[in-house]
């Protein structure tokens, strides 16, 4: 009896799972978009808030609302008016004290990993840590540059080492490519090898693979 409950429990935890997360980022924007309403109320006139009450008793309209927002945000950027406006409020946005140094950061962190055209994991590779012979897997991010590279020997990578099971907090190592042994898996085969704590391979490979050059990151 023991083994068919744990049998129907690995059935259901991934959905059980899934539809948790969702309820609460559907959760957290409806809450965001009832304050919004609120506020909206505060300022508008009496007969606008009739509306404005059943806009927010519609449950999941937040989500088609930031959904719409950001299709329409992409598609005015690609623009030049859009592009003019984007390159504005950036210069805005950085011109303000304190503000600056948090939306500066972010920004380069946000174009790093969602552009099309990055590559902020280039491939899986082994390194060992956190001491000599024990061995985790890491992803290449780039090479030293700058001050930092004029301090340390040539032919170095930068490697980000998550943590299990969220990778979306780890470690930034800078070694020697001798030191880093090459993984054939793709990035998404390693990601999930590191989530599931192990438990989910990635197929064996017979050959090992090749990383692709790394060319220094420049700050503008």
């Amino acid at each position: 009896m023991k083994k068919y409950i744990l049998t129907g429990l690995l059935v259901w935890l991934p959905l059980a799972i899934t539809i948790w997360v969702l309820m609460h980022v559907v959760g957290t924007l409806d809450g965001v978009f009832a304050t919004l309403v609120v506020a909206a109320q505060t300022v508008l006139p009496e007969s606008a808030r009739p509306l404005l009450q059943q806009l927010r008793e519609v449950p999941g309209l937040s989500v088609i609302i930031v959904v719409t927002a950001l299709w329409l945000t992409g598609v005015a950027v690609t623009n030049m008016a859009g592009q003019w406006l984007l390159n504005q409020s950036n210069r805005m946005f950085s011109n303000i004290p304190i503000v600056k140094s948090i939306y500066s950061s972010v920004k380069q962190v946000s174009d790093t990993l969602f552009s099309s055209s990055g590559q902020a994991f280039r491939q899986a590779v082994l390194v060992q840590y956190p001491r000599a012979g024990a061995w985790t897997i890491a992803f290449v991010t780039g090479k030293p540059n700058g001050e930092v590279a004029d301090n340390l020997p040539h032919d170095m990578l930068t490697l980000y080492v998550p943590t299990t099971p969220n990778p979306t907090s780890g470690f930034m190592l800078m070694v020697p490519r001798a030191d880093v042994v090459e993984l054939q898996m793709s990035v998404d085969e390693a990601l999930k090898y590191i989530i599931s704590m192990g438990v989910v391979a990635p197929p064996p490979s017979a050959s090992t693979g090749s990383l692709p050059p790394v060319t220094p990151t420049t700050q503008s």
